[in-house]
Parts: C-alpha cells; sequence; structure tokens
C-alpha cells in the first residue's frame, strides 16, 4: 500500500465511531461476508454474550431481533465505501478490512469458531428458542422451530396481551430507536402520538418519517398532532424548573383549551380501547408539555385515566 493511499485510511480509521468499528470487526472474524439475516442473529448473540459492551440494542420484529441503528451504521459504512452495496449481504470491502487493520480481537475470533457451522433456519431457531420475546413479532417462528411446541408456547407467552385503554407519556431523550421502541412494546402501545410542533431531531430514528417507520415496522401506529405542540421560540432560555413552570402555565391557561379538535382525537382513541403514548423529547416529563396534555385527559375522565411517564 501506498503513503498516498494509507493516509485516507488512517484518517477513516481515526474518525470511525468505535461502535461502527466493532461491527467491522465482527463481520472480519465472522469471515468477512453474511447474509443479512444471518449478520443480524449473529451481532444479536454476540450483543447479549457481551451486554456490558454491546453496541447495539435490538426490538422484536418479523423475522426476530432486529437492530435499527445497525441498519444505520450500515447504511453510513455503505457510503464510505468499507462494505459492499448488496442488499443481500453484509461484506467487507478491501478498504474496510484496511481500515480494520490485522489486530485480532480475540473475544470476536472465539465468538466466530462458536458459532461457524450456525446459519440459516437453524441459527434464527437458536435465538428464538434462547431469547424468545424477541421472536414474538416474528412471521417465520412456525416454520424455523418445525413444530417445537415448547419454544413456540414460550414465545406465544411472552406476547403482550391487549391491555386496557390508558395513556402513557414518553421522552426520547436518553434513548436510542430500538430501546425507545422497546418500552413501547413491552407497555403494550398501540398508538403513538407525537406532539411536538416541529418533529425534526438530529438524533437517528426521531425525525417523523423515521419515527413513523420504526413505530410501523413493530405494529405501533404513528400520529403526529402538531397543534398540541410548544412554538420553539417559547422554549428558548428555559434555565430552571420555574421557568419551565412558568411556561406550561401559560399553555395550560392559553393554549391547551382551543386545541379541542387534537383533544378529541385523543379522547377518542382512549374511547375506542387504544393505548396511547404522548411522545416529545424531553426525559423528565415536568420539563416537557406532554404532561400538561395527559393532565387535561385525566381530568376528562377522572378515576379511569390516570397516566404515567414510560
Amino acid at each position: 500500500m501506498t503513503a498516498a493511499r494509507a493516509r485516507p485510511l488512517e484518517k477513516t480509521a481515526t474518525t470511525l465511531p468505535a461502535r461502527q468499528r466493532q461491527l467491522l470487526q465482527l463481520l472480519d472474524a465472522l469471515g468477512g461476508q453474511a447474509s443479512k439475516l444471518d449478520f443480524q442473529k449473529l451481532l444479536f448473540l454476540y450483543c447479549q454474550e457481551s451486554p456490558s459492551e454491546a453496541p447495539y440494542d435490538f426490538v422484536p420484529h418479523k423475522f426476530g431481533a432486529f437492530s435499527f441503528m445497525s441498519y444505520a451504521d450500515r447504511r453510513k459504512l455503505v457510503e464510505r465505501g468499507l462494505l459492499v452495496n448488496d442488499e443481500s449481504t453484509w461484506q467487507l470491502t478491501d478498504e474496510g478490512r484496511g481500515v480494520i487493520g490485522r489486530t485480532i480481537d480475540m473475544q470476536m475470533a472465539a465468538f466466530a469458531r462458536r458459532y461457524q457451522k450456525l446459519r440459516g433456519d437453524e441459527l434464527v431457531a437458536d435465538t428464538y428458542r434462547r431469547f424468545p420475546y424477541f421472536a414474538t413479532r416474528s412471521e417465520i417462528a412456525a416454520r424455523v422451530l418445525k413444530g417445537d411446541a415448547i419454544a413456540l408456547k414460550q414465545i406465544a407467552a411472552l406476547r403482550v396481551d391487549q391491555k386496557r385503554a390508558s395513556v402513557q407519556t414518553i421522552g426520547y431523550e436518553g434513548h436510542s430507536l430500538d430501546t425507545y421502541l422497546n418500552l413501547l412494546l413491552k407497555n403494550g402501545t398501540t398508538i403513538l402520538c407525537d406532539v411536538r410542533r416541529n418533529p425534526i431531531s438530529r438524533k437517528y430514528g426521531f425525525s417523523k418519517n423515521s419515527l413513523a417507520r420504526g413505530c410501523d415496522a413493530v405494529g405501533i401506529r404513528y400520529e403526529h398532532l402538531p397543534e398540541l405542540g410548544i412554538a420553539s421560540e417559547k422554549r428558548q432560555s428555559l434555565d430552571t424548573q420555574a421557568d419551565y413552570d412558568a411556561l406550561f402555565r401559560e399553555y395550560v391557561r392559553d393554549w391547551l383549551p382551543k386545541q379541542t379538535s387534537a383533544l378529541k382525537k385523543l379522547r377518542d382513541w382512549f374511547r375506542a380501547g387504544d393505548r396511547v403514548a404522548l411522545t416529545c423529547y424531553e426525559h423528565l416529563p415536568a420539563q416537557c408539555h406532554r404532561h400538561c396534555v395527559a393532565e387535561a385527559l385525566e381530568r376528562q375522565f377522572g378515576k379511569d385515566l390516570h397516566a404515567t411517564d414510560l
């Protein structure tokens, strides 16, 4: 390799996020290439076996455990020329191999040896038996488990039964898209209602279209009620809890009572038996107007509705 060729690779190696580097190293340990289904399951198993160092979280999906973030990283690595642009496989390019270098990660090498003969349906079935929660939305469980009644029963038992109608609130601050969707799924959420005025985020997965696609992929309906949001200019200079409290008093007094159409939609969803989660950015509900909307619904329904934060 010439010096001129080495410099771009050296720069790429320096700027590559640790999570993406781990992904490339694991793929290299597995031989540099794997089908997309096999690699997703092997990445999942690797993360389950090393939870303290796991770079990705996963959600139950139509083929089992799936990481939205890993696929976001895949797209970035393809753009950088480190993975082959092939929808059916994960495959390192020469540049990808050059970035990770020749140093062998012993933990990954041992993992690859343990799973070197497990691929296809046998690999998927292994993940389903060991981690049945992640098979709860699978469309192929009956086929890959081949009549394994015990495993299928375990999966069925973990599916969230339709609970009674409810309203919760949730902020995405501090969450990846995968951990956030898992909270909704475990709560049995049927409708995610976005109450941001402008549903744009620099954080992967939380702008309107991306969040709607993520919800749809796991069977949750996404709704956006921008009229329940607060204009961004009113959210400037919120330095103390007293600042937030003053803003929310104004919101409840001057703005929220005018939003009869949006509030009616929420009431109708609740009356129809849906489990609705109101979402915005802030982790703490006391620093987000979503709690004002939830409290307005509580006043409407009294003891039949007590909103909680997920």
